[in-house]
């Protein structure tokens, strides 16, 4: 089967990435040097690079180029402790958060579910950004009654984390009692916040923290770059104990 030409200039292109003669963070040559390198016109390379944008492997920055995309290879695995710093930390990797806002709003259907609570109860809802080395990977939007954390959103727009929230409260540890993950298209706010191409998919995981006698606590979503990461499930039944004097500033 014939080949149209702008798949020919993706793959060359995907090719070069692949095999390092086009390195992370490096620009492209312009539209129409790639023409002229391709021998053909500027609207096959623009659709070429608009495909490998969608994969993950180039990104457009208006005003400022095609540039290939630097972006980490991250295995994170879910269990029942599960935590954002420590899994990014072990793969030598920098994490960081930023405060999007901070609201108390009645809980809906499904986080009423999750948190055992009448429908409309008051609860925190609050939204984040995590990094890994200043690279934008998820957006985190959790929720906690108010009744059981008053301050919570005060305290994590101060940056404090949600372990150390627990702690404040008495719960010295908690669980992660069930995890969803699905696929779905980015919407436009996600898009640009992650600093992804509009029609690169996400992967949505939802998540439930409880105490130790399985009371539930906290309910999280968080929605993933899904070129930047893989995740990997962990089966043991039990928790493994964080070694002696660890502390765990979780964003997640």
């Amino acid at each position: 089967m014939r080949r149209d030409v702008w798949q020919t200039i993706r793959d060359g292109l995907a090719g070069d990435i692949d095999t390092g003669k086009l390195a992370p963070g490096e620009r492209l040559p312009t539209e129409l040097a790639l023409a002229t390198t391709f021998g053909t016109g500027r609207h096959s390379v623009r659709r070429a690079v608009a495909s490998l944008a969608i994969e993950g492997k180039l990104k457009v920055q208006q005003g400022r180029g095609t540039f290939v995309t630097a972006a980490p290879s991250i295995s994170y695995p879910i269990g029942r402790r599960t935590r954002f710093r420590q899994s990014l930390l072990e793969q030598g990797l920098a994490p960081s958060g930023e405060h999007l806002s901070a609201d108390v709003i009645p809980a809906p259907d499904r986080v009423a579910l999750a948190l055992e609570i009448a429908v409309g109860t008051p609860v925190h809802c609050v939204r984040r950004r995590g990094f890994a080395d200043d690279l934008p990977i998820h957006l985190g939007m959790s929720f906690h009654t108010v009744a059981l954390f008053p301050d919570l959103g005060a305290q994590r727009a101060m940056g404090r984390s949600v372990t150390e929230i627990y702690r404040d409260h008495g719960i010295e540890d908690y669980f992660r009692k069930r995890t969803t993950i699905f696929t779905r298209r980015a919407e436009a706010d996600e898009a640009r916040l992650l600093q992804q191409h509009a029609d690169h998919p996400v992967m949505v995981v939802t998540k439930t923290d409880v105490t130790r006698d399985g009371r539930a606590i906290g309910y999280a979503e968080a929605v993933w770059a899904g070129d930047r990461i893989q995740f990997s499930i962990d089966s043991l039944d039990e928790p493994v104990p964080l070694p002696d004097g660890h502390k765990d500033n979780s964003d997640d």
